[in-house]
């Protein structure tokens, strides 16, 4: 399974990904990467997002609130696919 924590800022994105390595050192190390959408003109609109990598399936429902507070705690979101 694959979660992606979307943010506006670049700032963000790395505090998170900094703390969830932390909770979850077993997921490795989650990779930042900046996301533009196609066509998109102003760069600055761009998203950043934390990639998690969890192929065993390793997080609980509880991990999974705890890592969206964490994201809503910095105005981003999670997605999951």
């Amino acid at each position: 399974m694959r979660h992606l924590l979307v943010f506006a800022g670049r700032e963000e994105a790395e505090e998170a990904a900094e703390t969830v390595g932390e909770w979850h050192p077993e997921l490795g190390v989650p990779l930042v990467v900046r996301e533009t959408l196609a066509g998109e003109d102003d760069l600055e609109d761009a998203q950043w997002l934390v990639v998690l990598e969890d192929p065993a399936g390793r997080l609980t429902g509880a991990d999974l609130a705890r890592i969206d507070a964490l994201a809503e705690e910095r105005e981003g979101w999670r997605e999951s696919g």
